[in-house]
């Protein structure tokens, strides 16, 4: 039986934009504080484009999480701050909006060749752009077409899609989890990816100071709108208190949204005079990435995340409760 194709038409489209990228300097761009979507994908791309015989590197402004560290193997990776371009020329992965690679990509890549993401709120920057919002992840995307086109997949590679598949589908709980996703995956898994120790590493090698800053998120926990939202905080000062680091906060919403009853989680962080906030929703009909957008954000119909300078919790609270609630209430 032959395996059946994920993404005809895109991947065909992928495979021309890979063809114009042929004997030039590729530098893959994922959004800063990455996740395990952004590690995945870059990593991904990075060895494809490599493996195709094109020189190629993944860049980020912020290093790679401590709890991801172990999927990047060899692959040539470097900080933005470190990187100085020789005529590269800039693809982007899971990046809706190219202002989130950071300021110093933005200058050094005025222009994108080849855009692959999957959030819906995507802006089309690239001068190709390969989104597919129904996607779980770039992840499942750039595993789809790798599959569909016959590149070469090694175990380090697969691994790098499995784990972005896994993360941004909450270990396959979340809706966007479909059956070409788990199909993709047993295709990963033929290919060298480790279930096992891809969990071991995401789930099972937290730091104490992590259980400590989820202790005090717990705490913080509010009930909103009749116990349809709850809200968690990371208030100024508490990082330096349980010694978490910021990448520490990653997953915590998730606590919010498991509650019994709960359709919105919301987590606001205090961040030396801005603020950041991450909703995630039990069912896409909730569509936070249109509270987000509201404030500058984006992200996906479940998962969405924004940023506000010269803002704080007390300040900010009040008018993201008003926007969550003239949101559910137009539903």
């Amino acid at each position: 039986m032959t395996d059946k194709k994920f993404y005809a038409e895109d991947s065909a489209r992928f495979a021309a934009a890979i063809e114009k990228l042929k004997g030039q300097k590729v530098a893959v761009l994922g959004h800063q504080r990455p996740d395990g979507d952004c590690i995945g994908s870059t990593v991904a791309a990075v060895r494809v484009l490599m493996s195709l015989g094109i020189e190629a590197i993944g860049l980020n402004r912020d290093a790679t999480p401590a709890t991801l560290e172990a999927f990047v193997g060899k692959t040539p990776m470097a900080l933005a701050a470190d990187f100085i371009p020789d005529g590269h020329v800039a693809v982007s992965v899971d990046c809706a909006d190219f202002k989130r690679v950071g300021d110093r990509l933005n200058e050094l890549f005025p222009e994108v060749a080849l855009n692959v993401d999957h959030h819906i709120s995507n802006k089309l920057y690239g001068k190709e752009n390969l989104v597919i919002a129904t996607a779980c992840a770039t992840a499942e995307i750039l595993a789809g077409f790798c599959l569909d086109n016959g590149y070469e997949v090694d175990a380090v590679t697969a691994q790098a899609l499995y784990v972005g598949i896994a993360t941004d589908t909450g270990q396959f709980r979340f809706p966007s989890t479909t059956p070409d996703t788990f199909d993709i995956a047993r295709r990963l898994c033929e290919c060298g990816a480790n279930p096992s120790a891809a969990a071991h590493e995401l789930y099972e090698r937290e730091s104490f100071a992590k259980i400590k800053l989820l202790q005090n998120f717990l705490d913080s926990l509010t009930m909103e709108f009749e116990d349809r939202v709850c809200v968690g905080l990371i208030e100024d000062g508490v990082y330096g208190e349980t010694g978490a680091t910021i990448d520490d906060s990653e997953g915590l919403v998730d606590y919010a949204r498991a509650i019994d009853g709960v359709e919105v989680g919301v987590l606001i962080e205090d961040r030396a005079g801005a603020v950041k906030g991450s909703l995630r929703a039990k069912d896409p009909k909730y569509r936070v990435d249109q509270i987000a957008k509201q404030f500058g954000g984006g992200g996906h119909a479940c998962a969405a995340g924004l940023n506000v300078e010269n803002s704080s919790i007390k300040e900010f609270y009040p008018q993201l409760m008003q926007a969550i609630g003239e949101h559910l209430k137009n539903l």
